[in-house]
Order: C-alpha cells, then structure tokens, then sequence
C-alpha cells in the first residue's frame, strides 16, 4: 500500500476532483480559486445541472483549552487546517514550521482560523496540545491558531475530507501515515485549495492565494453566510 505521506499532492488533488476555475499555480495568483470536491450533477439534478460543491461534514472538536470547535464556530471565517501529532517523529515539526510563517503573515486577521487536529487523541490530551503550542510560541489567550482534537476515527474521518489523509502503518514514523497537505477552507466550509506543505513554493502560493479567499468572503459582507447543516 502507498504511504500517504508520500502522496504526492498532485495525485491528492486528482483524487480530490477540482471543481471550477483556477490559475496557474506557481506564476499567477488567480483571481478565484477553485472549488475541491465534488461538482458533478447528483442523481436527479437532470442532464446538465452542477451540484452544490462539496462542504466539511459537521464536527465537534475541543481545543487545547477545552473549547468547543465546530463547523457554525468557524462559519464567516476563512480557516486553514493541518493534521499532525505530538510525538510525530517524521514530517510534522516542518509542517508547523510551515504553518507557523502563515500564521506570522494572517494570524491578527480576525476572519482568518488555524486548525491543527491530532491525530493521535490517544495521547495527544488536551494538557499535551496546550504545551505543544505553548512550546511552538502560539499559546497564548486569544491566538487565532488552535490545536483540537477528538476519536481517532474522527480524525482521520475529517483527514480525508479535507483531502489530506492519515493511517495507522506500523512501518511509518511513530506508527501513522499522514500526508503533509494544508487545506484552506472558505467562509461557507468548502474546501478551496490544498497545498504541500513541505514544498516551500506551495507554501509561497497559499500566502498568495489566501488573501484572495478573503476579498471574495469581503464581498458576501451583508449578506447571510448559509449555515452549516
């Protein structure tokens, strides 16, 4: 079986199906960004119809302070989402890493989250996620950057709907496959763009496409932001 920490992330994003319109990639900051998921017309939409794209199923997840996450809780917001363990000997301190020069750039906007989920609950307490991001310097009260978690089936349920992925593998570092994908949700909970965090040119195209995610959420203000199921 492929270890999915060595996915690479165009397969992911052929696995994914990409709805609409994009840019190039590495040289253009497009002027939207595409939908991740499915858009094909469901069953009895007729001949022709685009279904609704794809959304993050409903969550309840704890951040490292015992509050509460879910999908209404970051509604409005544009957020980006990573999932990593504590103890993870292999690829997770170079996704922090990664994630932690986002979050320099976008951290004070206050429409704009950071999800970190663990996924291993089984060791990763909410004690254990607290000091994780005391010692990663964004522990501190009010930080937009939160690290939650819930049931490894849980996470590893969300993983995949996120478009990233994780496993057991007893043959991978610390007992979990786990690719290094960032997904960038929009303010309404569609996926919108996934990038490898491992590839510093991937990492430059988030900090270029996210602020386009945020001007077309500006353009929704005063307007009602649908609500999640």
């Amino acid at each position: 079986m492929m270890r999915l920490k060595y996915l690479p992330l165009a397969a992911l994003l052929a696995l994914a199906g990409c709805g609409a319109a994009g840019g190039s990639a590495d040289t253009d900051t497009p002027a939207t960004l595409p939908y991740v998921g499915n858009t094909e017309p469901t069953d009895g939409a007729g001949q022709g119809a685009t279904a609704a794209p794809t959304k993050v199923p409903p969550f309840r997840l704890h951040d490292q302070d015992g509050h509460l996450v879910t999908n209404q809780s970051l509604a409005g917001k544009v957020y980006l989402t990573d999932f990593f363990f504590a103890t993870c000997p292999g690829i997770c301190p170079k996704m922090q890493s990664e994630m932690l020069k986002v979050y320099k750039q976008f951290g004070t906007n206050p429409k704009v989250a950071f999800i970190s989920e663990t996924i291993d609950p089984d060791h990763d307490s909410l004690a254990v996620l607290r000091d994780y991001a005391r010692r990663l310097g964004v522990g501190t009260p009010g930080s937009s950057w939160r690290f939650v978690r819930a049931s490894r089936d849980t996470a590893f349920t969300l993983a995949a709907a996120y478009f990233t992925g994780a496993m057991p593998d007893k043959a991978a570092p610390g007992g979990i496959a786990h690719s290094g994908t960032f997904a960038l949700v929009d303010d309404q909970g569609h996926v919108r763009g996934l990038y490898d965090s491992l590839n510093p040119q991937e990492v430059s195209r988030l900090q270029k496409e996210l602020p386009v995610l945020l001007a077309e959420a500006k353009t929704r203000q005063g307007q009602p932001v649908a609500a999640q199921p």
